[in-house]
């Protein structure tokens, strides 16, 4: 469990530096929409890159990213029905709210917890796949084509996802991968540095929204939803992909404790940065990331403890 601890000291020491900054206004006023810019224009899409760009697609084909792929899109589905025809929520709003309920940190949090606690990378490499090539893609698809001004015609819903700088970041990666191609150090270079900006980016622009509001305040709203997507997160999801899992692909041991695992990782930053660039679901977003941030740890020692 030290991996894990390890690996939420990391991401709290980012938030608390941002909190500071942002509380004492170092870099003016406008800073968390402009790092929150920076992340989803330019340092994600270098990062998504990179990542698909170095990663093996036959991965696609294995039980991890089946696990993965099921139980976040179940996780998302279920809940999704929840706020949009129970709790009657904008489309767009609810579409922020389910990627709060379905999608894991997978990279600065997931890849840490793999390495120290399951003992290899490769266990969260599915999931961080799937996620990057295709859940997280198609919710900006429809968050692009549900929150234009004019009515969408196959032109303009082609370019829309070719002006998505995260979506063409994920194709360019998984076509050098399928092709084997490798890119050049003196390319690949640049490429990494602005990728390494994402992260911390995100998490300082992260850090800043918390100043001066305090998660499942009443004046946001969206109490009810905010605590149902952290219980999705971190039950709901981990619960599907334990039953998938064990009893459709007969996983068992390590391979099911990883899987349940990597299911249980708190929601992403990246979703608060998505609902700062659509400007829906901020509500539900940041307190979700925080509550799930926080209650993660004894949800993955629960997890370890029923599972062992």
């Amino acid at each position: 469990m030290l991996g894990v601890l390890a690996g939420f000291f990391v991401v709290w020491c980012i938030i608390l530096v941002g909190m500071f900054v942002g509380r004492r206004g170092i870099l003016g006023e406008n800073a968390r929409s402009v790092l929150s810019a920076l992340t989803f224009f330019v340092a994600s899409p270098a990062l998504l890159f990179e990542t698909l760009s170095k990663a093996k697609l036959q991965d696609v084909f294995a039980a991890p990213l089946l696990v993965a792929a099921v139980g976040a899109v179940a996780t998302a589905a279920i809940y999704f029905g929840i706020v949009r025809f129970l709790l009657k929520r904008p489309l767009p709003e609810a579409l922020i709210s389910s990627m709060s309920a379905s999608l894991a940190n997978s990279a600065n949090l997931g890849i840490p917890i793999a390495v120290y606690v399951l003992g290899s990378a490769s266990y969260v490499a599915p999931l961080l796949i799937f996620q990057l090539a295709f859940l997280t893609p198609i919710f900006l698809i429809v968050l692009d084509a549900t929150t234009s001004t004019h009515r969408t015609t196959t032109l303009g819903f082609v370019l829309m996802i070719l002006r998505n700088p995260m979506i063409v970041g994920s194709g360019l990666g998984l076509l050098v991968a399928g092709t084997g191609w490798q890119v050049p150090a003196l390319v690949l270079e640049p490429i990494h540095l602005i990728g390494g900006a994402a992260i911390p980016a995100m998490l300082l622009a992260f850090g800043m929204s918390l100043n001066g509001s305090r998660p499942l305040q009443a004046a946001g709203g969206r109490r009810l939803d905010t605590i149902l997507a952290s219980g999705f997160k971190l039950i709901v999801h981990p619960l599907l992909a334990y039953v998938f899992a064990r009893f459709a692909l007969g996983l068992d041991s390590q391979a099911l404790f990883a899987a349940v695992v990597t299911s249980a990782l708190p929601t992403a930053q990246n979703v608060f940065v998505a609902a700062s660039r659509y400007r829906t679901g901020i509500t539900v977003a940041k307190d979700t990331v925080l509550i799930t941030t926080v209650v993660a740890v004894p949800a993955m020692i629960g997890v370890a403890l029923l599972l062992a």
